[in-house]
């Protein structure tokens, strides 16, 4: 098995193109269109959520099977693998033409695989067995997803507000600082609705350490 580089992509206004009308399709489509995808799904016959998806203007439907040439221009694509012949022109094409795809559960002609997938907010958490286990996957998923780490996912926003702060003040603590400072109590606080009293606080233990340091002067 190969060693899967990890990454996340920024698809937004990013022509990509779904290859099938069922539950995978679905699923696919809908996670492309929430990374801001422009997405084109191609296939004879689609579920009834991908109709209305259609019917809305969300996706363009192209009502026919996959055609050699249906890739020109696409920056991603994602082929279902309820038909052979058309997931192996698919992949022939994507090779060809250096495209990104994944071809569900046939990992040997993706050249992307997509990982299991926990969302907080802005927080993402990507989850992969490197194909070997999808099963495995999805069951660290549904760990991930009921764990109570996940409250700090959260404060994702307090916490850019604060780095911004912190900087503009010209500061620069280490990250064992910030560990320290993200405590249960600020986790509390945050919790108990009280965000102004969280962010007070992390201010305020970020700005007493004593390694912190004023950034360098650029005038």
């Amino acid at each position: 098995m190969p060693s899967y580089y990890p990454v996340y992509l920024d698809l937004r206004g990013r022509p990509c193109v779904v290859i099938g009308g069922g539950q995978e399709a679905e699923r696919k489509t809908q996670g492309l269109l929430e990374a801001g995808a422009t997405v084109t799904l191609i296939t004879a016959t689609a579920s009834v959520v991908l109709k209305d998806l259609a019917e809305r203007g969300l996706i363009d439907w192209v009502t026919r099977d996959y055609e050699t040439g249906d890739l020109e221009g696409v920056f991603l694509a994602i082929c279902e693998n309820d038909r052979p012949p058309i997931f192996q022109a698919v992949a022939q094409e994507a090779r060809r033409r250096s495209i990104l795809l994944n071809v569900v559960d046939v990992t040997h002609l993706c050249s992307f695989i997509a990982p299991a997938i926990v969302r907080r907010g802005e927080v993402t958490f990507a989850i992969s067995t490197g194909g070997l286990s999808p099963a495995l996957a999805r069951r660290l998923r549904e760990e991930l997803d009921a764990s109570p780490v996940l409250r700090w996912a959260e404060l994702a926003d307090l916490l850019a507000e604060v780095r911004q702060e912190v900087r503009a003040k010209g500061l620069r603590p280490d990250p064992e600082r910030w560990q320290e400072c993200m405590d249960n109590e600020l986790v509390n606080l945050y919790f108990n609705g009280r965000h102004a009293e969280a962010k007070e606080r992390l201010l305020r233990m970020l700005q007493e350490q004593p390694e912190a340091t004023k950034a360098p002067s650029h005038s």
